[in-house]
This record gives structure tokens, C-alpha cells and sequence, in this order.
């Protein structure tokens, strides 16, 4: 059973025990997602969650591992929605049509990331950093141009096939929940999320993984001792972007719709750089802990605030204050507050006090 363990999570456990609870919790929290919190929205934010989990960890093999700063990871976000969208809508609702959709959009993404990598990684941080914006800028407004492939700024909706659609009951409701083809899709995100994480946390403790962080510790000195950089950065770049394509094409599968909005906004951007400091970077666990935490808060906090609101209806001031309205100040309170007292993130002061206890 050890044995097993070890290999799943790459002798990279949570190394706290708080930690390790709270990823417990959270990996069963969304296996039974669909029973423990019945309703579209529950499920919906339980979706995204898993969505994001790989989209950020993703980034992190990119930001927190290898030290690179990259503003076009929304862009293949991007090519993986559009790749289903685009697929299953000349295609039809056919599971080949998303098998090719997925296939080209990996196609495209590692033609695009070797690119960028090749031209740009040899520029300093805060070229590069420019120059994956406005490749992401180019893409996005492309993508809202060609509207005969991609639908414009309306976008594309599209079928999935039955078995993935709500449509299709396969049995009675179970504690409320029906069985439905909306439950197998969730459970398919679930499934390949678990995976794509694994393989993530498999890739970052390898002999790859380690030449990536020394890269990003002191880049010279690892040339210096005869690693390619430029070859290293090039692969964990299109690593990267590889697995922020499969984010993408399980949103497209979710929503069953995209557009330039969905998945190639700038605000996706800023969202993942916040869940990547919440959560700690350099810690694949970092990414599903703060994806969580961010995407509950983002999702609910407004309701939070109504109530509030209604408890403070003696305080005229202190309900304006708590006014469902100002739901994105308070977001920004707590990430300011989550930053200053977890400046490593949740996971890395977790990790520090397991140190600590231990000297």
C-alpha cells in the first residue's frame, strides 16, 4: 500500500498533517460533490474547480518550477476550448469529433509553445513576459475576428455526445441527484484531473523536474554545470501548455459552449497568478488548494455578503458596506489578507511549520 502511495504522489507527500487532511478532505469533497452539495451551481463551481485545479497546476510547472513568467497560458487554455468547439460543431456530437478536437488543439499548441519558447525564452524575464502578452492579445483577437471558424465574439454552442448530455438518465435519482449524463461528464472531469494531476506531481519529483527548479534558482550555474537551458525551459514550456489545453477542452466539454470570453479573457490570466500565490507556488498541492478556496469564494461570497447585509440592516453604513455590490472588494481584502499571513502560500507555511517542528 506504501509501495502504491509512493508511486501515485511521486514521494512527494503533503509532509504536514494538516495538509495532508485538508487534501484528503478535498479530493473526497469533490468525488462526492454531486450528493454532498445537490444543485446546478454546487455542481457547476465543483466543475470548475477540477478545471482549474489542472489549468493552474499546469502554470505552475511553468512559474513556480521553472521561473518563467508567461502572460499566453490562457491562450492555450484557449486552443483546447476552441479545438472541442470548433470539432464537435463541423463534426457533430460524436465522441471521434472530440477526439479530433483534442488532438488538433494539441497539434496547434505545441507548434505555438515551441515557437514562443525558441524565440523568447532566450530574451530576459520581462521580454518575454511582453512578448507572451501580446501573442496572447494577437490570439484573442483573432479568435474574435474569424468568426466563420469560431463564431465571433458570440461564440460557438455546441452538443456533446448522449451519453455526456443531460438529456440521458441512465437510472433513478439518487439522494436527490439524478443520473444523469451531466454526472457522467463531472465524473470524467474528475477522472482526468486526478490523472493529469499525478502525472504533474510525477514530472516535477523526476530528474527533469529537479533540472527545472535549479534552473530557476540560479539559471548560469546550471549552464554552468552543463544542463541546456534553453532546452529545458523549451520542454517545460510545452509541458505546460499541453496540460492548459486539456484544461480547456474540459471546460468546453462542461459548458458546452465557448467564445473569446470563456476561456481567452485576460481576467482567467489574473485569476490563475492569484490562485497560484493563494495556494503556493512550487507546490502542485498548492494548486488545488487555492482553486478551491478561490473559485468558493469567488462563487459565493456574494450570497455571504447578502446575508450579511441583512444581519446589518439596523447599520445602515455597515450593510452598505456589506452590500452584495461590493463582493470584488472583499475578494480583494482576502486575498490581500491570505498573502500577507501565507506570503509562501497556504501549502508552503503549512510545510514551513513541519520544518520548523522538526529542527
Amino acid at each position: 500500500m506504501n509501495k502504491l502511495l509512493t508511486r501515485l504522489v511521486s514521494a512527494d507527500f503533503p509532509r504536514n498533517r494538516v495538509l495532508a487532511i485538508i487534501l484528503v478532505g478535498l479530493l473526497l469533497a469533490l468525488a462526492f460533490a454531486p450528493f454532498i452539495f445537490p444543485g446546478v451551481k454546487a455542481l457547476n463551481v465543483a466543475a470548475k474547480v477540477l478545471i482549474f485545479i489542472v489549468l493552474v497546476a499546469s502554470f505552475d510547472l511553468l512559474l513556480g518550477y521553472t521561473g518563467i513568467v508567461s502572460f499566453a497560458h490562457t491562450m492555450f487554455f484557449g486552443i483546447g476550448a476552441y479545438g472541442i468547439a470548433v470539432a464537435t460543431t463541423h463534426m457533430g456530437p460524436t465522441w471521434g469529433a472530440l477526439a479530433v478536437g483534442l488532438l488538433s488543439a494539441l497539434g496547434l499548441s505545441f507548434v505555438l509553445s515551441l515557437a514562443v519558447g525558441l524565440f523568447s525564452l532566450r530574451v530576459k524575464a520581462i521580454f518575454f513576459a511582453m512578448i507572451t502578452l501580446a501573442v496572447a492579445s494577437a490570439f484573442q483577437t483573432l479568435a474574435s475576428q474569424m468568426s466563420e471558424v469560431t463564431g465571433g465574439e458570440d461564440g460557438l454552442t455546441f452538443k456533446v455526445p448522449e451519453v455526456l448530455s443531460p438529456s440521458f438518465e441512465f437510472m433513478q435519482p439518487v439522494l436527490g441527484t439524478a443520473m444523469d449524463g451531466r454526472l457522467i461528464c463531472y465524473y470524467l472531469l474528475f477522472a482526468v484531473a486526478l490523472v493529469l494531476l499525478l502525472s504533474l506531481l510525477r514530472i516535477v519529483n523526476s530528474p527533469f523536474g529537479r533540472v527545472l527548479q535549479a534552473i530557476r534558482e540560479n539559471e548560469f550555474r546550471a549552464e554552468a554545470i552543463g544542463y541546456r537551458v534553453v532546452v529545458y525551459r523549451t520542454t517545460s514550456s510545452i509541458l505546460s501548455a499541453l496540460f492548459a489545453t486539456v484544461a480547456g477542452a474540459m471546460l468546453a466539454l462542461w459548458l458546452r459552449y465557448n467564445g473569446p470570453d470563456t476561456s481567452l479573457s485576460f481576467e482567467i490570466m489574473i485569476d490563475v497568478l492569484l490562485i497560484v500565490v493563494i495556494g503556493g507556488m512550487g507546490t502542485i498541492y498548492g494548486s488545488a488548494i487555492g482553486a478551491a478556496l478561490f473559485l468558493v469564494a469567488q462563487s459565493y461570497l456574494q450570497d455571504l455578503l447578502a446575508l450579511g447585509s441583512q444581519a446589518a440592516a439596523g447599520w445602515p453604513w455597515l450593510a452598505a458596506l456589506l452590500s452584495p455590490d461590493r463582493w470584488l472588494l472583499w475578494l480583494g481584502v482576502l486575498f490581500v489578507l491570505s498573502v500577507y499571513y501565507f506570503p509562501t502560500g497556504v501549502v508552503g507555511r503549512l510545510r514551513a511549520k513541519t520544518s520548523q517542528a522538526h529542527t
